[in-house]
């Protein structure tokens, strides 16, 4: 599962208020490279919580994101590289996603997130 996948998905176990950002359990992750796309990464910019995304990245061993980032920063080439590392090729193979309020885990085996609920969470 990439980080910019786990920076869109929240729970929905029902009568869940706090339902993002899922916090991640780390037990393998993969890097796979995938073609660097500057125009791909700077469109997708304004849509991912910076916070979270940096946290999540940090929990798979990335640390090369700086705290704070500003829409300049989409000029650097180097940072625009670093943002696409840790977005589309850091890969969470296998692990958890929780539920920050009732502390659901939610497998993620071979990349793939198992966010179905049981009945009684629907």
């Amino acid at each position: 599962m990439r980080l910019l996948t786990h920076n869109m998905l929240l729970s929905n176990i029902k009568g869940v208020t706090n339902r993002f950002p899922l916090k991640i359990e780390v037990k393998k992750v993969m890097i796979k490279q995938v073609d660097f796309n500057p125009d791909f990464i700077r469109n997708i910019f304004p849509r991912i919580e910076w916070k979270v995304f940096v946290d999540a990245a940090r929990k798979m061993g990335y640390v090369e994101l700086p705290d704070e980032v500003e829409p300049s920063m989409l000029d650097a080439k180097d940072f625009l590289r670093r943002f696409h590392h840790a977005l589309v090729e850091l890969n969470l193979e296998e692990g958890a996603l929780i539920c920050p309020e009732t502390n659901r885990r939610f497998p993620v085996n071979k990349g793939i997130p198992n966010m179905i609920l049981h009945e009684d969470e629907v």
